[in-house]
């Protein structure tokens, strides 16, 4: 098999991650995979001169951007400077995306494709905090702020930092299969692959902290208790409000209505319970506060388009999967961020919705 080619883009101010976090992962894929040389990685900067990244590191690159040939995945990632890029590499960018039979982008590097005209009627998303300037910027690319990572067609954009190595895996795994794609997730101490249309932030990151002191307490209580009845009703009466004052000033000053913000809580209790133990789904989705496992199964493919199975299978290491590759893993990361979901209140009744 012909390696697939992969050139990563350098400029100086690069964010260093954007650049190791999926060199990293095309690195191991082939011999992941049982096929060493699946991928051959080149980095590659204007004039081929060395680049400091926004950090400080600095790097040194394969080739010059001038003189590397048509890429399998070309590979654009974000870094300072993206207010106003650099006309030259924007150019050789847009020939080089032309050749390419893949385009990537992570983080702000979507601002470098947009220059370049790539994602000119495309749906495209970055980090987060650059979300509404990209759309501002470019009002004809369909941005979408609460994706991980978003493909269409050849073309795929990925939020902040991390969020290029879960598009990476998902390139691999679309290349060379999940078993190759998982391993390498192993290797990384990484989760298994977090699918794309998850939420770059967790229910309670992406809410605002009630200013006063009864909301606060209010969702403390929702995070320590999905399983409680959770209706406004109940909410607004532990807090000392009524039920319509209680909607209203939670929404205000959290960001979301309360049952909304019920939702993306209860979905993340019961994804920690399938990463993390061996109860069965129709337990968690009891103490999760669903009432029943099909309630469960709609919120999450409602929400992350796969069910609680599927879920767990993806991201969750069992103790008899072969050991991963490599140096012994650290601690974790934190767990996957979720999307909020559809507004909802209560505990579900058997059978409800």
């Amino acid at each position: 098999m012909r390696a697939r080619s992969v050139v990563v883009v350098l400029y100086d101010g690069v964010q260093s991650l954007d650049v190791t976090g999926p060199l990293e992962v095309f690195a191991a894929g082939g011999a992941a995979a049982g096929r060493p040389g699946a991928y051959r990685v080149i980095t590659a900067s204007p004039g081929g001169r060395p680049v400091r990244s926004a950090s400080g590191l600095r790097l040194l690159p394969d080739a010059d951007l001038a003189d590397v040939g048509p890429a399998h995945t070309l590979l654009v990632p974000g870094g300072e400077g993206f207010e106003d890029p650099d006309a030259a590499l924007v150019a050789r960018i847009r020939e080089l995306a032309g050749l390419a039979e893949r385009v990537v982008s992570v983080c702000t590097g979507a601002f470098l494709l947009a220059e370049a005209g790539l994602l000119s009627g495309r749906r495209a998303t970055t980090h987060w905090a650059y979300c509404a300037e990209l759309a501002r910027r470019f009002p004809d690319v369909a941005v979408d702020p609460d994706p991980i990572h978003v493909r269409d067609g050849r073309l795929a954009t990925s939020a902040g930092v991390t969020a290029g190595i879960d598009l990476a895996l998902a390139l691999v795994e679309e290349d060379l299969g999940r078993d190759a794609a998982l391993l390498i997730a192993r290797h990384l101490v990484v989760f298994l692959r977090r699918p794309g249309n998850q939420a770059q932030f967790s229910t309670q990151l992406a809410a605002q902290v009630a200013a006063r002191q009864p909301l606060r307490e209010v969702q403390r209580w929702i995070a320590e208790h999905p399983e409680a009845d959770l209706s406004v009703e109940a909410l607004a009466a532990r807090s000392a409000l009524s039920p319509r004052h209680f909607a209203r000033a939670f929404a205000a000053e959290v960001g979301v209505p309360p049952g909304r913000y019920v939702d993306g809580v209860r979905l993340e209790a019961a994804r920690r319970r399938l990463e993390d133990t061996d109860d069965g789904i129709e337990g968690i989705a009891r103490s999760c506060g669903y009432g029943t496992p099909e309630a469960m199964r709609r919120a999450f493919v409602r929400t992350l388009a796969v069910p609680p199975a599927e879920y767990r299978r993806r991201f969750r290491t069992r103790p008899d999967d072969p050991p991963p590759v490599g140096p012994p893993p650290v601690a974790p990361p934190s767990a996957a961020p979720q999307s909020v979901g559809p507004q909802s209140v209560g505990p579900l009744p058997v059978g409800g919705h």
